[in-house]
Order: structure tokens, then C-alpha cells, then sequence
């Protein structure tokens, strides 16, 4: 399958990231259909025009319909809605997802799909510090990565077909992880910012850090404002790669404390130098 205009799409949830990819492939001209439990969201985006079609409940007609179906659902709920409903869908689909973590999930789906059906992960790398489709806004992706997370099972025409979906998208950069891979990347460049976030607004018991504080703090803990319900998720999930990740912290930001302490201050300047360099990566 190829993706283009006459592709039917359904997303299913219309959080932050399900109604961004419902606004942007509408904006671009995608016939697109949704089903979310909340009949709020279903109907903020058809009358804002993210959606042609909606439910409040898994319609087996929208399901049927859709040549090409996206989950933004919680990593628990996507199983067991697979599981499900999988009876419903058309001969030929494609399923993907924008789930943070991966190889708990994708193998098991691979396993119980149908075998007239594929599925091939993919995770966009955008967000906010809110949620919800009232917040959607597919210019979000426009400097953010999209990782596509195949597997063995996966055809060459749907991984492409996936990479079409962060092309249409306008993604700045799409790479491709197999998903143990990924979810060790993802452990340290997005679930151990979180943390040390988390971690930098809880350290202190100061009520007045907003009377004094700069950028920099400011900077580093934008993404302090966290769902806890999702991002305790996806720690449990990725436990091993996350715990891995943050003991290489641990061990940096005491080798950082022991340098400051023996007040080695050449050490503590290439420790400097060594971070600008690397940093100067994200500016090109």
C-alpha cells in the first residue's frame, strides 16, 4: 500500500499527538476518521475539521473502512484493543502507533495480528507541556524527529509507507531503530531528561524558586510539567534500559562532584569543553 490522498485513515485517541496527526493530515488533504472514549474530543475535532468521521466506541464500519490506522493510546490499552477488534479491519492494513516504548509491545502485537494485516512502529519525538486534543498542532513535528521502529516481520513497502507518514508530516529528520535499540535511546534522550526534570523540581523545598530563578532553570525543566499517568507508564515499561541509563548519570554527575571537590579545574573545563562540543551538534 502506498500512502496517499485516497488512503483512508483512522487514528485511534485524539490526545496531543493523535489529534496533531488528525489536524495535519486533514490540513493536507487525508480523509481522516477517529474513535476516542471521550465523545468531547470526537466532537472538538469534527467541528474543527480534524476528522470527517468519529465514535465515542469502536465502530466495526470505521474500522473496516480504514486502509491505514494509527493508535495514540496508553502502551496498556494497545493490545488489548487490537486484541479485540482486529475481527473488524479490511483485508490488507496497515497498522502503526506513536507509542514511546517498544519492544514490550510491538513483538506481542506482530504475534496476534492477523496475518492479512501488518503492523510497523513508529515514534514521533514531539510534544507539549499540555495535553489533550484542544491542544493539537501539527506544527509540532516541523523540527522534531520520527523514528520508524521495524522489525523482521515488516515488508520494505510498508516501512516506507511509515516513513511516508513522517514526510506528510513534515518531520525535520526520520530515522529508523530496530525497537531494543530504540528503547535504549529513548531511555536516555527522552525518559532520563524527564527524570532529572522531575528530580530538579523536587529536590528543593523552596516555595519561592520562581522569584529567583534564570533561563537556565527555566530550560531545563520545561518538561517538569509531566503527565504522571503516562510517563510512570512508560518508565515500568522500559525499567531496564531507564535504570541502565540513569546509573551512567549517576556516575558522570559524580565524577562532576568529585573533580569539584579535588577542585581540579582543568579537568572540570574539558568536562566543559567536551559538552559545548557535542552540544554544538544540535545547532547545524
Amino acid at each position: 500500500m502506498k500512502l496517499d490522498k485516497n488512503t483512508r485513515i483512522l487514528m485511534v485517541g485524539l490526545g496531543l499527538i493523535g489529534g496533531s496527526y488528525a489536524m495535519g493530515f486533514s490540513r493536507r488533504g487525508y480523509r481522516v476518521s477517529a474513535i476516542d472514549v471521550d465523545e468531547g474530543a470526537i466532537a472538538f475535532a469534527l467541528e474543527n475539521g480534524y476528522i470527517e468521521r468519529g465514535s465515542a466506541a469502536a465502530d466495526p464500519a470505521l474500522i473496516s473502512g480504514a486502509d491505514l490506522v494509527i493508535f495514540a493510546l496508553y502502551p496498556h490499552l494497545l493490545i488489548p484493543w487490537i486484541a479485540e477488534n482486529q475481527k473488524y479491519l479490511k483485508p490488507g492494513v496497515v497498522l502503526s502507533d506513536v507509542t514511546g516504548v517498544k519492544s514490550c509491545v510491538v513483538y506481542e502485537i506482530q504475534k496476534i495480528l492477523r496475518k492479512d494485516a501488518e503492523f510497523i512502529a513508529a515514534h514521533p519525538m514531539a510534544g507539549k507541556e499540555v495535553s489533550g486534543v484542544r491542544n493539537s498542532d501539527d506544527g509540532i513535528f516541523k523540527e522534531a524527529n520520527y523514528i520508524v521502529v521495524p522489525t523482521d516481520e515488516n515488508t520494505f513497502e510498508t516501512i516506507e509507507l511509515c516513513k511516508g507518514i513522517g514526510e506528510t508530516l513534515e518531520f525535520a529528520r526520520i530515522s529508523a531503530l530496530p525497537p531494543k535499540a530504540h528503547d535504549e535511546m529513548i531511555g536516555f534522550v527522552s525518559q532520563l531528561t524527564h527524570c532529572i526534570a522531575v528530580s530538579l523540581m523536587t529536590c528543593s523545598k523552596s516555595e519561592h524558586l520562581v522569584d529567583y530563578t534564570g533561563d537556565s532553570f527555566r530550560d531545563l525543566t520545561r518538561i517538569a510539567r509531566i503527565n504522571e499517568n503516562m510517563w510512570c507508564e512508560l518508565f515500568l515499561l522500559n525499567k531496564e534500559a531507564l535504570l541502565a541509563q540513569m546509573e551512567k548519570f549517576m556516575a558522570e554527575f559524580k565524577t562532576l562532584h568529585d573533580l569539584l571537590e579535588a577542585e581540579d579545574e582543568e579537568a572540570l573545563k574539558e568536562k566543559m569543553r567536551l559538552s559545548t562540543r557535542r552540544r554544538a551538534l544540535f545547532d547545524k
